[in-house]
């Protein structure tokens, strides 16, 4: 018997790994194909006249697959006989395939640091499974062969891709997913910065400080962002409400059948974030364009606009000058602001943290501009794909124009949000005699960097393991100080709160306050001391009745008298009170 030697093994193990990682990106593409398929399949089948058979259908279902990529198509059949070109990337479809790339790239990052991590029959086969990036790469490939695939067959179709599209942006989301996925496989983690970065930036990622002032800029930035969204989403539904007339038209003249009115609806509500985003940038000022020569701002509609007859474009204001319902839209870019500088001021001044552990005004206004670039970042990102040309001629633009939508969103979150994150941390830090931080103990002596140290752990939960939310900032205080001072159950006493005790009032201040007196110096054990007479006990009992808040029953004088009796009784016929203390050597004693 031959036995293989360990690099035979290494290798053959690697080999497998990655041919595991392609088969997971090709199953993941042919998953989100799929099932794109069986739905053009089903609206196709259940229409009464079709345009095309079976595979026109099949080819039409693998060009709106690559549309959901971002890859622009080609419709060749048109009344002109020039090919018109369909741009606009309905964004609910990007959210499948966007999901199932993350998701193979994830699974397999994870199998690779399992067969690293798992049991092994020798030190050499630690490295026996590929790198993080040998698995990126082998996910990334195997997807992109499928889209390669039905680019190729969706060709001859109704609708197929331009094959300019394919590198970009197809090829980049595929793999801006698959590399999300191994970063969440690796923990998620913030650095340390690539080796051919520059040295400032290595050192200044390899800081903790760093990495949590960045951690703040981009939670505040994804909360401006999503205000715009909702924002957003939220002026289109009352521009419907009050057209609902026209909508209500639109869809019912679009197709006459419940097949094509199923369809009309699917395509409407995988339209809807973008809808969002339109409004949006209708809050922001610079609108969006309704073909060549129109624009819809707050100002009002300026050209005569091109469009189509769709549902969704009943929420279009009307022509001429904008009113002051049309003005109220810029109340969106205002919230977004405003939730930018909350959420930076949550990390920036803690509600239940002393002022010492607050960062500085310029941190604040640092952490604050940074969130307001990652909001403009994104909104020009997402109105970028949000619009696009569905036509030739004046509807070759159609949509928000995202190097004017992004700038506004910056420049909206930093005029407002600056300020706001300002005042924002003046009134968390204000005088501990008021009412928000009256319970955070002023432990001004508390280091800077021990305070940086445990800023993350008391972020993310109180001492009883629930997490501290922004809406209910109580938790946290209440689970590390208690009600007086004490720690909650089954949590740590407050490291504050233990070293600095809160002044209260003095004793001798209280209503009701009395003194107390002397305990006798007689004996214990002498039964006709006054210690235990009957009125000391009855003094002592509503003592102890006083104290429970009233739990305890009322002094009973007869069991009392009869007990005192037995007692008396008892002591006459054994004058030692215990037998055990008067005689150690007895035999009742305890070596």
């Amino acid at each position: 018997m031959t036995q293989r030697t360990p690099k035979v093994t290494v290798r053959r193990n690697r080999t497998l790994a990655l041919v595991s990682a392609l088969v997971k990106g090709v199953v993941a593409a042919g998953l989100g194909l799929g099932s794109l398929t069986v739905l053009v399949m089903v609206v196709w089948i259940s229409s009464p006249y079709p345009d095309s058979g079976p595979g026109g259908a099949l080819r039409a279902a693998a060009g709106v697959w690559l549309l959901a990529h971002g890859a622009g198509l080609v419709r060749p059949d048109t009344l002109s006989g020039v090919p018109a070109p369909v741009g606009m990337v309905p964004l609910l479809l990007v959210l499948g395939p966007v999901w199932l790339a993350h998701r193979a790239a994830r699974d397999a990052a994870e199998s690779q640091e399992e067969l690293r991590e798992g049991p092994r029959e020798g030190a050499r086969d630690g490295a026996a499974g590929p790198s993080r990036a040998g698995a990126f790469c082998a996910v990334t490939a195997g997807y992109l062969l499928v889209v390669a695939g039905a680019a190729a067959y969706a060709r001859g179709g109704p609708l197929y891709a331009d094959p300019d599209t394919l590198a970009f942006p197809v090829a980049l989301v595929v793999a801006g997913a698959a590399a999300a996925g191994v970063w969440t496989a690796a923990g998620r983690p913030f650095g340390p910065a690539p080796s051919w970065s520059p040295l400032a930036v290595q050192e200044a990622v390899a800081r903790t400080l760093f990495r949590r002032r960045a951690e703040a800029a981009f939670r505040s930035a994804a909360a401006g962002l999503t205000m715009l969204l909702g924002g957003g989403a939220l002026l289109v539904a009352v521009a419907l409400g009050r057209n609902a007339g026209a909508a209500q038209d639109a869809f019912l003249g679009l197709a006459g059948d419940w097949s094509g009115r199923i369809a009309v609806l699917l395509l409407a509500a995988a339209l809807v974030p973008n809808a969002a985003l339109w409004g949006a940038a209708y809050g922001l000022g610079p609108g969006f364009s309704l073909g060549t020569g129109a624009t819809a701002t707050p100002l009002g509609l300026d050209g005569t606009p091109a469009l189509p007859r769709f549902p969704l474009l009943a929420a279009v204001p009307d022509q001429g000058a904008g009113a002051l319902p049309n003005w109220a839209a810029l109340a969106v870019p205002v919230a977004a602001a405003l939730a930018v500088a909350w959420f930076a001021v949550r990390r920036a001044a803690p509600a239940d943290a002393p002022r010492a552990r607050a960062w500085s005004p310029r941190e604040t206004v640092l952490v604050t501009l940074l969130a307001a670039l990652g909001c403009g970042a994104g909104t020009a990102l997402l109105t970028a794909v949000a619009g696009g040309p569905i036509g030739t001629g004046a509807l070759s633009e159609f949509g928000p124009v995202w190097w004017l939508t992004g700038p506004a969103a910056l420049v909206w979150t930093a005029v407002i949000g600056v300020p706001a994150a300002l005042l924002m941390r003046l009134w968390r830090l204000r005088t501990p005699g008021w009412a928000w931080r009256r319970d955070v103990p002023e432990a001004d002596g508390l280091p800077v960097a021990e305070a940086d140290a445990d800023e993350a752990e008391e972020g993310e939960g109180d001492g009883a393991g629930r997490p501290r939310r922004w809406w209910a900032p109580w938790r946290g205080r209440r689970a590390a100080a208690g009600e007086g001072g004490r720690a909650g159950p089954g949590a740590p006493a407050s490291p504050a709160a233990s070293s600095v005790p809160s002044p209260g009032p003095a004793p001798e201040a209280a209503s009701g306050f009395e003194p107390y007196d002397f305990l006798p110096t007689d004996p214990w054990h002498e039964k006709g001391g006054p210690w235990h007479g009957k009125e000391t006990r009855q003094a002592r009992w509503a003592s102890l009745k006083q104290g429970s808040g009233g739990l305890m029953a009322d002094f009973p004088a007869e069991r009392t008298a009869d007990r005192a009796s037995r007692t008396d009784r008892a002591d006459r016929a054994d004058p030692v009170p215990d037998r055990r203390a008067a005689d150690p050597d007895g035999p009742g004693a305890t070596p």
